[in-house]
């Protein structure tokens, strides 16, 4: 046994009292949750067939052997706490209704090939499960990567509490403005400026080139409508949010479209970028290695 605790029972009569007392304190333990009144237990360890028992005479559902992932997930949704032991501080073991989690509705359903323990209407919406399906595992992984993209911009989008409009709206923007502000310079920045404002227009370019429309239309019109949305100001208002539709190949009010980036990862994006760019100018040197010579007789 556990601390080194050994029992000898020479009685037989005493043995059978030793395994009637085990099973009342599990069922005494099973009572201090029913009496909760707990209806749903879930525990990452098994259940005895005989406390299964107890569960189902009390009109219980019992789930074992679940992750402990999932349990944390379940216990953020529904409010309750994860219980380690009933123990309290006087030594006796109790448990408080208030640790017990609320939801609507616990069923068991069969999806595909499996059965699911499908809870419904939990108390707080902090957690959530996204069943995805999908004719191999390859689209599987797609689906899967695309959800994570999508989600991870919501959460920038939240946390930065500031939109902007996508489809290369903003890199055309910019690089209008850039190329205007540039040729306002008599000095060598003046090259330097019209050159970041060519290259900011790789992202539109590579958008129109991913989604199989024509790169080159589509960044001219890009351009055509942003220079007439900083040139004239009847038109500011309608054609500064305009961007590429690739579904439909389009120019559109992407704001109003709902096509929309996170302003934190856009201004960290063009940021770093430019970073970049500027730590591989500064490199003025390089070690070039010859190739080793060979010799009249082609040996090394």
């Amino acid at each position: 046994m556990a601390m080194g605790v050994q029992v000898v029972v020479t009685d037989p009569a005493k043995l059978e009292a030793i395994r009637q007392r085990e099973a009342d304190i599990t069922k005494e333990r099973i009572q201090l949750l029913i009496n909760a009144g707990a209806n749903v237990i879930l525990t990452t360890k098994g259940i005895d067939d005989m406390a299964i028992k107890y569960f189902v005479e009390a009109g219980a559902l019992a789930v074992r052997r679940v992750k402990k992932e999932e349990l944390k997930r379940v216990a953020k949704l529904t409010g309750g706490t994860m219980m380690i032991t009933f123990a309290d501080m006087e030594g006796a073991e109790s448990f408080d209704p208030a640790n017990l989690g609320v939801a609507d509705e616990v069923s068991e359903e069969r999806i595909a090939d499996d059965d699911h323990i499908v809870i419904k209407g939990g108390k707080t919406s902090r957690a959530a499960s996204v069943l995805l399906r999908g004719a191999n595992m390859h689209m599987l992984d797609e689906i899967e990567r695309s959800l994570h993209d999508a989600l991870c911009a919501i959460k920038r989008a939240l946390e930065s509490a500031s939109v902007v409009p996508g489809g290369g709206c903003v890199e055309s923007a910019l690089s209008i403005y850039l190329e205007n502000f540039a040729t306002s310079l008599g000095s060598r920045e003046q090259l330097a400026i019209a050159e970041f404002a060519q290259a900011l227009l790789v992202i539109p370019k590579q958008l129109s080139v991913n989604a199989a429309h024509d790169a080159t239309d589509m960044v001219a019109r890009l351009r055509a409508t942003h220079h007439a949305a900083q040139t004239d100001s009847s038109k500011n208002s309608d054609y500064r949010h305009y961007g590429m539709d690739c579904i439909s190949g389009k120019v559109q009010n992407n704001l109003a479209a709902g096509i929309v980036e996170p302003a934190l990862s856009k201004v960290k994006m063009i940021q770093f970028a430019t970073e970049a760019s500027i730590t591989v100018l500064r490199i003025d040197d390089m070690i070039k290695l010859n190739p080793p010579e060979e010799d009249q007789g082609g040996r090394r």
